[in-house]
Order: C-alpha cells, then sequence, then structure tokens
C-alpha cells in the first residue's frame, strides 16, 4: 500500500535517510521506491547520485521527471504487477512510508554488491496515532532486522515510538549487501 500520508508532512526528505544516504558509493545508482512526490529522490539526486524513481501515481511520477535530469521516472504498481526491476543492481534503495511483504525479498535481490538499503516505515502502535493502522501495512517488532539479517549486514536499526515530524511508531533500517555475499540461486526472483 502506498500511503496517503507522508511522513514528514512538509515533504521534508527523512533524517534517517540523510543520515545514511552518504554510506551509498558517490555518484551511484539509486532507486526510490514508491516515491510518492518525490521528496527523497530529489535530495539524492542534488547529492550526486542517478536515482529511479517509481510510484504508481502518474501524476507525481510526470511532476517529478520534469524537476531534475539526475532523476529517471517510472510508472508501475508495484504490488498488481511485475516486478520492473528483475536482473538490474541498485547501489542504494530508498523505501519510506511504504511496506508491500512481498517485495521485500525482490528489493534485497536489487542491491548490488555493497548496495545500501535505508528503509523507514510504519510499525504495530501506530493505529494509536492514526493511518496507517491496518496491521497488513505495519511491520511487526523487530521485523525488518528478521528479513534482512540472513542476507544483508545491519548497520543501524531503531524501532519504537517518535514525536517528530509527528507522533508514530516506526521501524528504520539501515543494511549493506557487504562484499562477498550473495542471494541463494532463486531467492527474491520471483
Amino acid at each position: 500500500m502506498i500511503l496517503d500520508m507522508a511522513f514528514d508532512m512538509n515533504g521534508n526528505p527523512s533524517h534517517w535517510v540523510r543520515r545514511h544516504a552518504p554510506l551509498i558509493v558517490p555518484g551511484g545508482r539509486v532507486l526510490d521506491l514508491a516515491c510518492g512526490g518525490g521528496r527523497h529522490a530529489l535530495m539524492l539526486a542534488a547529492m550526486g547520485f542517478q536515482v529511479e524513481a517509481v510510484d504508481r501515481d502518474a501524476e507525481a511520477v510526470a511532476a517529478l521527471g520534469t524537476r531534475e535530469p539526475r532523476i529517471a521516472t517510472r510508472v508501475a504498481d508495484l504490488e498488481g504487477g511485475p516486478w520492473p526491476y528483475y536482473g538490474c543492481a541498485f547501489d542504494g534503495i530508498v523505501v519510506s512510508n511504504y511496506l508491500y511483504r512481498p517485495l521485500l525479498p525482490q528489493i534485497m535481490n536489487a542491491l548490488d554488491v555493497n548496495g545500501v538499503l535505508i528503509y523507514e516505515t510504519f510499525m504495530v502502535g501506530n493505529e494509536r496515532f492514526g493511518k496507517p493502522s491496518n496491521p497488513a501495512f505495519l511491520l511487526r517488532q523487530g521485523e525488518l532486522l528478521d528479513v534482512v539479517r540472513p542476507k544483508l549486514k545491519v548497520v543501524a536499526f531503531e524501532q519504537g515510538e517518535v514525536d517528530l515530524p509527528r507522533p508514530a511508531m516506526i521501524q528504520r533500517l539501515c543494511a549493506t549487501r557487504a562484499i562477498g555475499w550473495s542471494l541463494p540461486p532463486g531467492d527474491g526472483d520471483s
């Protein structure tokens, strides 16, 4: 599900993404998955990355594509259509305010060696604060760690209640596909 409510209501990039983006190889290729209005794509392009921004909202993607030449855009239904990045490898992948569990293997598989995954979204307990409140769109306690640890090296992880930019329950993770690590054959290829 793509959330109608951005975590930062002012359209500012997440401090988590800002903090960990410098770990991505300079000038690297970065995927902003479910990019919405493109707050992270714009920040990453300004940092010198080549950005691929994807979302199902054709209007938002079209507007973003005219703002910055280092951003390539793609309209795709990440939940109802085929994975658009099969066979692609990115130096960084940013996911913010989005959770569709069946894509997690494909996301990790799309990381190049030494690629950096920066993920931040809502978790169980957020229903106290409003949307999202559906458990299908809320991570369980430690869920990102459980999914990522067998495949990636965790650099940083946080979970719990935050007050800014608005009260919410969130989970944040930064992980890398370390040198010498590879996905088992067939993992994440569906």
